[in-house]
């Protein structure tokens, strides 16, 4: 739990701090903009909240802050009821869970809710208070891992769900033996009618995307949005593979279409087909250039 005691000092004075076990994941950053920056490597609060959706966000950011470093000086009155918005609504059934966990570094999991079979991506912390609300919405039948790396807490909630966990066979490890469905190859798999998984190694060897109803994204470690560059990307700086792989595996990416990026790190990105399309161009020909 953060601690008065170790408060950063380029925090604001007032109710919400980040202390310095922070590990600068950017979790907070991305869900309460307006209350959390980056200063000298670490989060920082750099305004308090006054408005009522903003200090909702920030105690959202609270809750999912991986570290626990993030604190309020006031015991909040409403935690519970705050606890109980999770996972978070995205756009129509598809969600994130927020709760993200230190074992994937912050990494961000989502979940899909749908009568065929709900689906968690990537996995959260096993925390109680989101585990009673994916039960709330039908449980889990199956846990998309995209790769090796976000993982987290996969185990309990395979044991708690019974679902079937999903993770190609280039990622096993000894943490993950034990997944029920192992994929091969590196063909585009039709898992279901509103459900493609598309292998992109690069980032790790057997990275997967997601792709559902044509719509959603769900991009692991492969292609984010970013804020400094403004534009799509990936990871040069956290390729574990093979970048030239991974160029290549964008460029077959590049060929379907989409209105929403949701990674496991960077930014989420939302737009028509279209701008998504100009932007899938931009993001290869920065790869290709470093």
């Amino acid at each position: 739990m953060a601690t008065v005691e170790k408060r950063r000092q380029e925090n604001v004075s007032g109710n919400f701090y980040v202390d310095s076990s922070c590990i600068d994941c950017d979790t907070c950053r991305w869900m309460s903009p307006t209350v959390f920056h980056r200063e000298n490597n670490q989060s920082a609060v750099y305004h308090q909240p006054t408005e009522t959706t903003e200090i909702l966000a920030a105690y959202e950011a609270l809750l999912s802050c991986p570290t626990a470093s993030i604190g309020t000086v006031e015991k909040p009155k409403n935690i519970k009821e705050i606890q109980q918005q999770f996972p978070l609504s995205i756009a129509e059934n598809v969600y994130h869970c927020g709760y993200h966990s230190e074992k994937s570094f912050g990494a961000a999991s989502y979940f899909i809710q749908r009568e065929q079979g709900n689906i968690l991506i990537d996995s959260p912390r096993f925390s109680p208070p989101l585990v009673k609300q994916l039960e709330a919405k039908g449980g889990i039948q199956y846990l998309y891992l995209t790769h090796k790396d976000d993982v987290a807490d996969h185990e309990k909630f395979a044991n708690h769900f019974g679902c079937e966990r999903i993770l190609h066979t280039d990622d096993i490890t000894e943490k993950t033996q034990g997944v029920e469905i192992q994929l091969s190859g590196y063909q585009p798999i039709s898992f279901a009618p509103d459900l493609l998984i598309i292998p992109v190694p690069g980032h790790t060897k057997g990275h997967t995307v997601l792709l559902y109803n044509e719509t959603y994204l769900f991009s692991g470690d492969h292609l984010a949005w970013s804020p400094y560059l403004n534009h799509l990307y990936g990871f040069h700086r956290f390729c574990w593979y093979d970048w030239s792989e991974q160029i290549v595996s964008m460029k077959k990416l590049a060929n379907y279409s989409f209105e929403w990026v949701l990674p496991g790190h960077g930014r989420r990105y939302h737009d028509d087909r279209d701008t998504i399309q100009q932007q899938m161009t931009q993001c290869i020909q920065w790869m290709e250039s470093q």
